[in-house]
């Protein structure tokens, strides 16, 4: 018995509801259609389906295997256009939405070496902070940050990054030192549209943490929040990517060693694992590769511990 065959006949079967239309779909005959779904009973040794003269239903077992397959199906579809893939090179139009700071920092001087590779392929790339549809809105490929292990979507993961608190030494020679979370009501916060005014640490016994801040300022850019807390105006909280460099240098200084803030992933995300576009698939390898699971800031916070 061909199972891979016999996986593909028991689902268009379920999703028909009737032996007929299945057959009908798949241009063969009734007779083997059954055959099949009896065959690969046998070889399972359950039955799949409740037949009825008026209709089809499934079994417990049967319901197992279907949802099984659908994984089963989706991972051979990919391989086989894998393969195809690698006779065929990427071209036309590829666009890509990124976040701003990120897109500036990490993304803009990787997209030279992407055209050089393949060169029939046209990058229109969009940065924008709010989270886009990326089938409503036509992206091929969305980078998204996003707190680590929160997403559900199609979607590679390209790198990690911390969240750090931090300020200035001049805000600190001026207002102090906090201790603990608690200590952040008294100070000036800078607060960021995405992580809000109430700010969530975890001590080291696991214990959750949540202060609500207060400050004057407010925006939806990191880079906005980054160059007020060099000048002293506040403490911020934001991700090493876009700070790392002024920890290493000590223009800002991170606190709190001993409360942890959330991780956040960077992930390259596209609407669908099936039938994934060659332009597509050597986009998100070229970003595989160049990220390579950890990112150059991540060093500038390990040394810091």
């Amino acid at each position: 018995m061909d199972r891979l065959r016999a996986y593909e006949i028991f689902m268009t079967v379920v999703s028909r509801g009737s032996f007929n239309k299945a057959a009908d779909l798949l241009d063969t005959s009734p007779a083997n259609v059954t055959r099949y779904v009896n065959d690969l009973e046998t070889y399972l040794g359950c039955r799949l389906l409740n037949r009825s003269s008026r209709k089809l239903s499934l079994t417990e077992s049967g319901e197992a295997l279907f949802e099984r397959c659908k994984s089963i199906l989706a991972d051979v579809a990919e391989t086989e256009a894998l393969v195809s893939s690698n006779s065929v090179k990427p071209r036309g139009r590829l666009r890509i939405n990124a976040p701003l700071s990120f897109g500036i920092l990490h993304l803009a001087p990787l997209w030279p070496e992407f055209i050089r590779r393949y060169p029939e392929v046209e990058l229109d790339i969009s940065l924008i902070d709010r989270v886009v549809d990326i089938v409503e809105e036509g992206y091929d490929l969305v980078i998204r940050i996003s707190r680590a292990g929160s997403v559900n979507h199609a979607a590679r993961k390209l790198a990690s990054s911390h969240n750090v608190l931090c300020a200035s030494p001049a805000y600190l020679q001026q207002h102090g030192l906090p201790q603990t979370p608690e200590d952040l009501k008294d100070h000036e916060c800078i607060t960021y549209t995405y992580s809000g005014d109430e700010w969530s640490f975890t001590d080291n016994s696991g214990k959750l943490h949540q202060i609500k801040v207060k400050g004057k300022v407010h925006t939806n850019n990191g880079d906005t929040a980054r160059a007020m807390a060099l000048c002293g105006a506040g403490i911020i909280w934001q991700p090493t990517f876009l700070i790392g460099p002024d920890l290493a240098s000590g223009a800002l200084v991170a606190l709190l060693p001993d409360y942890k803030l959330p991780d956040i992933d960077v992930l390259a995300m596209y609407p669908s694992r099936r039938h994934l576009s060659v332009k597509v698939r050597m986009m998100i390898d070229f970003l595989v590769e160049a990220f390579a699971g950890t990112a150059p800031w991540y060093k500038t916070t390990d040394n810091k511990k």
